[in-house]
């Protein structure tokens, strides 16, 4: 994944710690995205049988403390990567980028 992206000319953070800020403090966080693509797109990869709720939960955190308005999770443990081991997640910051 990391290759594709350096090969398309792509700024990525890879193993990004995300920090928290709480009422002016920087916490030191072991939250970690696996790709932060452009400082938009939080990538989270995974090879489980199921993505559960709580994988997702994490995803879309890492999106809030990041102030990202898209997310994609890729889990490469199905038979097709397309369309069953991909989903897009999106929020408000997304709905407010206008067209």
């Amino acid at each position: 994944m990391k290759h594709e992206l350096r090969l398309r000319g792509l700024n990525f953070l890879s193993e990004m710690n995300i920090p928290i800020h709480y009422k002016g403090i920087n916490m030191a966080t072991n939250l970690r995205c696996d790709l932060y693509v452009e400082e938009c797109i939080v990538v989270e990869l995974k090879s489980v049988k199921a993505v559960d709720p709580y994988d997702e939960a994490k995803l879309m955190t890492y999106m809030k403390l990041l102030n990202a308005p898209k997310g994609i999770m890729f889990n490469f443990n199905v038979a097709q990567l397309y369309p069953d081991g991909q989903k897009t997640y999106v929020n408000q910051l997304f709905n407010d980028l206008g067209e």
